[in-house]
């Protein structure tokens, strides 16, 4: 989306002195040393009893107080855990078993007022009598749609207050899919956006000990980490940051485009440190930014190599030299510090935001955090006897020619007499318009998604995976866009006409299923959506209705935009 940085500027200083403060954000972040605090590693909740009995658990999300730097006050955040004394930001590791259900209740003990300012003029869940909504969404997961955390099944303390979606209060996560790496995090209709930045997210894995033990990976709390990477930025008084004036306040008092913070936390800590040995490290990387897209990159050249991609391993793995990561994507990777000359690296970005026609990084934005390499070059006291395996997971390629229904899904933009953003559709239909897209349990299908923007839109689609064919781009845009404003129908824009210009090659690293794609601007992408079980052995039912209310949803995971309308239902038919 157009940012107009002058003005942004001037109404965050204005905000600050509003509130008595002489510096910006931006100077306060500025004013942190890098690298003193050490990357935490966060607890974990078993979702498991043992091998065939599931766990029963309850997490609640609280109002609390979280450190972000050695130098900054305590901030006021919202953070899940099992109590108020053990909840953190991220909140728990849910740590799972293939296979074996796990079941939780998710609880809401947060106050009746925000921490931040939301916007009560967009499509969003506003309890009669107070409090602050929440729903609990498992992104990734492939389960029952009572349980995927539907923005429209929002609830309030004590469940008080509830959505018109809400069906029950203790979630059943099956498991049976693929072992990979997901998240779960806030999805309440209008107020996503400010309960992550708040701190409502964590990291959830599914494990295979039967298929994943034979890869030899890097393993154990020591060497197999997660990395939840996100930006905020803090007032004076170490309070989270976000600007109180909207780009359009005449129509949206607060709504801004999009969330870009000044300081990059890694666990929870701004700019961490993490020591390492010289040897291969596991890293689970996942991007809960409300709109920042990261490249990532070490500064000291090392490779790093890609096991899985989103939710499920890759066929074989794929080793880059950087990797452009959008907000809610997972890069499970492996880096091999015994080939490091130096003895740090800096894990850094380059991504423009917003991407990729925004602003360049600057000092802050261009690291993320670093590692310190213990030992002289060569040297491993241990003797690491882990590997990177030739092949990993296989699971079958969709046929397209299988594909039993072809859709064109359109993202736009709409702006007011200003030149400024007001909100955005897909396919030109609000969120609360009825489904369009309903695709039949079993089958696959193609989507060509059409952005019609100047923004990188991540898509996510709830319960499927995907697999991205190609990107090709739209030539004589504006004509094309001229048409689609008026008719809004691809087919009779001649679509076919204007998907003739460049391809962009998928990345390596995005080469196996997906449940999010980074849609470029002015491109046709093509995906083929599939709506079943996928495994090694192949495609199988779902063990659930999946046609069940209130069904799921797909949307642009740049929480900005996902709570202005950048979001779709999606009814799964029998």
């Amino acid at each position: 989306m157009k940012i107009r940085n002058n003005i942004s500027a001037v109404l965050l200083l204005l905000c600050f002195f509003a509130v008595g403060g002489s510096d910006s954000s931006h100077d306060i972040a500025a004013s942190l040393e890098m690298f003193v605090d050490e990357l935490p590693d966060m607890p974990k909740l078993k979702g498991y009893v043992n091998l065939s009995n599931p766990a029963h658990l309850r997490i609640g999300m609280f109002q609390t107080k979280w450190k972000f730097h050695r130098d900054l006050p305590w901030s006021r955040v919202f953070a899940y855990g099992a109590s108020k004394e053990t909840a953190t930001v991220p909140g728990p590791t849910i740590e799972t078993m293939h296979g074996v259900e796990t079941f939780v209740t998710w609880e809401n003990h947060l106050p009746r007022k925000h921490i931040l300012p939301w916007d009560p003029t967009l499509t969003t869940a506003n309890p009669k009598h107070g409090g602050i909504p929440t729903v609990v969404h498992l992104h990734g997961g492939i389960h029952e749609p009572q349980s995927d955390g539907h923005p429209l099944a929002w609830f309030t303390a004590e469940f008080s207050e509830k959505g018109a979606a809400w069906k029950k209060a203790k979630y059943e996560y099956r498991n049976v899919q693929a072992p990979g790496n997901l998240w779960y995090h806030d999805h309440a209709l209008g107020f996503t956006r400010v309960n992550l930045l708040a701190g409502l997210l964590g990291a959830y894995v599914i494990r295979n000990p039967k298929l994943e033990t034979p890869f030899n990976l890097p393993s154990g709390s020591e060497y197999d980490r997660h990395l939840l990477i996100f930006d905020r930025s803090f007032a004076a008084d170490g309070s989270i940051y976000m600007n109180s004036t909207g780009n359009n306040p005449s129509i949206h008092p607060q709504w801004q485009p999009e969330y870009f913070g000044d300081a990059i936390i890694v666990n929870g800590k701004a700019w961490p440190f993490m020591k390492v040995k010289r040897r291969k490290y596991r890293f689970r990387i996942v991007n809960v930014s409300n709109a920042r897209f990261y490249r990532l990159a070490l500064s000291n050249g090392l490779n790093m190599t890609h096991i899985g991609s989103d939710s499920a391993y890759l066929p074989k793995p794929v080793t880059v030299k950087d990797y452009l990561l959008g907000p809610s994507e997972i890069a499970d990777l492996i880096i091999d510090f015994s080939y490091s000359s130096t003895d740090a690296a800096i894990l850094t970005n380059s991504a423009e935001y917003p991407y990729p026609s925004g602003d360049p990084v600057d000092d802050l934005s261009s690291r993320v955090m670093k590692f310190v390499i213990e030992g002289p070059a060569g040297f491993d006291p241990e003797g690491d006897r882990t590997r990177i395996p030739d092949k990993l997971v296989e699971c079958p390629r969709p046929k397209r020619d299988a594909a039993i229904h072809t859709r064109y899904i359109s993202f736009y933009e709409y702006e007011s007499s200003t030149g400024e953003p007001t909100h955005l559709f897909i396919n030109g239909l609000p969120f609360d318009a009825a489904a369009t897209e309903t695709p039949k349990q079993g089958s696959s299908e193609v989507w060509h998604v059409i952005n019609l923007t100047e923004d990188n839109h991540p898509l996510h689609i709830h319960l499927a995976l995907f697999f991205v064919v190609q990107q090709i781009e739209i030539l004589d845009l504006e004509e094309f866009k001229s048409c689609m404003d008026q008719k809004n129908d691809a087919v009779k824009c001649d679509i076919q006409k204007h998907a003739k210009g460049k391809t962009v090659a998928v990345a390596g690293p995005d080469s196996g299923w997906k449940n999010v794609y980074k849609m470029e601007p002015g491109f046709m992408t093509t995906i083929i959506v599939d709506f079943s079980l996928l495994g090694s052995s192949g495609r199988r039912p779902y063990p659930f209705n999946a046609s069940d209310e209130p069904g799921y949803v797909y949307h642009c995971h740049i929480l900005d935009h996902e709570d202005n309308e950048m979001m779709r239902p999606l009814k799964v038919r029998y």
